[in-house]
């Protein structure tokens, strides 16, 4: 059954559009390639997300709109296949999709083991029955001699289409491996904000619900600090939109540069020029020197003209700390650094609160 890594309600949503079985499965990829085959659209994650959920039957919306659609245009195009994506398959979960690409490799696996096996039998039977040829005609039998080389030709055929099996098998599986290369770039894509290269806020909701999945040590807190920047609506009226997204840009190196590779913290843009970290597995003492630092960087930050390299502004931002208590869920866990952040605006920003 396919499950997807989401909080439990979206959990049992994946579940219950997505639970064929292994072998419903390999039949379901059967029908699939084969109706990609006839269109022009690419062998890509998104169209074959359409036809996977055209074959099994689970989108009756879905259906009806490729039904009517194909009435009309009897090859498929890339344009076609992301109208239907959008419109009908876009609220599901990547991971679900990647699961079942999982599955599919494991199904294509097996088919070309089999045709390998298939092949390698009728090697070996073709061997017998030459031998057996070979005897025959030492002892002369014009009546059997015949209908063992008609056995043995019959026998060549079946080896040469076991092995064209296998070979349009194997070519099948590495199409599916580089779909999964495919999908997982576009789930990775879908997470991240495009500005900042920082994740947005479906990314953040994931880590966030991975975070709070994980008990913290002994004496350990998981900690969430949003950070909001200051006086940014005057940024855009006074220098314009364009610098305003350098501005964004800025925080967000500034963020990255604190999560160095393989760390277990993260940072997202919530929103506008609101952006968040979070902070497993730390003390309260830890999290604040995290955020006054954060703060401090931000507040050295030097934006100049890229003409004249004289500087244009700086800017400052205000932040909000929260540390999860007992059995507190996300939804209270973000309320309460967003309350922080709030006096730390009305306290006269550029300043960290604890909530």
């Amino acid at each position: 059954m396919i499950r997807a890594l989401t909080d439990a309600p979206h959990t049992d949503k994946m579940i219950l559009r997505y639970e064929q079985s292994k072998e419903q499965s390999a039949e379901l990829l059967r029908i699939v390639l084969a109706r990609m085959g006839q269109h022009d659209a690419a062998f890509n994650p998104l169209t074959y997300s359409v036809w996977f959920e055209y074959a099994a039957g689970m989108n009756l919306q879905l259906t009806q709109a490729l039904d009517q659609l194909l009435q009309t245009r009897p090859r498929l195009t890339d344009a076609d296949m992301r109208e239907l994506y959008q419109a009908y398959i876009a609220d599901v979960d990547p991971q679900a999709m990647h699961r079942i690409g999982n599955e599919l490799q494991q199904v294509m696996a097996t088919l070309a083991s089999a045709a390998g096996n298939t092949g390698s039998n009728a090697n070996q039977f073709g061997a017998q029955l030459e031998n057996l040829a070979v005897g025959l005609q030492t002892l002369n039998d014009k009546l059997t001699t015949p209908m063992v080389l008609q056995a043995i030709e019959s026998t060549a055929r079946m080896r040469d289409s076991a092995q064209a099996l296998e070979s349009e098998v194997r070519g099948s599986q590495s199409e599916i491996q580089r779909l999964q290369s495919e999908l997982t770039r576009v789930r990775d894509e879908s997470l991240m904000d495009a500005l900042t290269q920082v994740f947005n806020r479906k990314g953040f909701d994931e880590r966030l619900a991975s975070m709070l999945a994980q008990p913290p040590a002994q004496g350990h807190q998981h900690g969430l600090i949003m950070l909001d920047i200051d006086r940014f609506k005057l940024v855009n009226d006074t220098h314009g939109h364009v610098m305003g997204d350098r501005v964004l840009q800025a925080v967000g190196e500034v963020l990255k540069s604190f999560v160095p590779s393989g760390s277990p913290m993260s940072m997202a843009r919530y929103g506008g020029e609101e952006f968040v970290m979070l902070v497993p597995d730390t003390t309260p003492e830890e999290c604040l020197k995290l955020a006054e630092l954060v703060r401090l960087r931000t507040k050295a930050l030097k934006i100049r003209d890229r003409r004249t390299q004289a500087v244009v502004l700086t800017i400052t931002i205000s932040g909000g700390l929260a540390l999860q208590q007992a059995e507190e869920d996300a939804q209270t866990l973000t309320a309460r650094a967003d309350a922080a952040l709030y006096r730390s605006k009305q306290d006269g920003r550029n300043r960290i609160t604890c909530g």
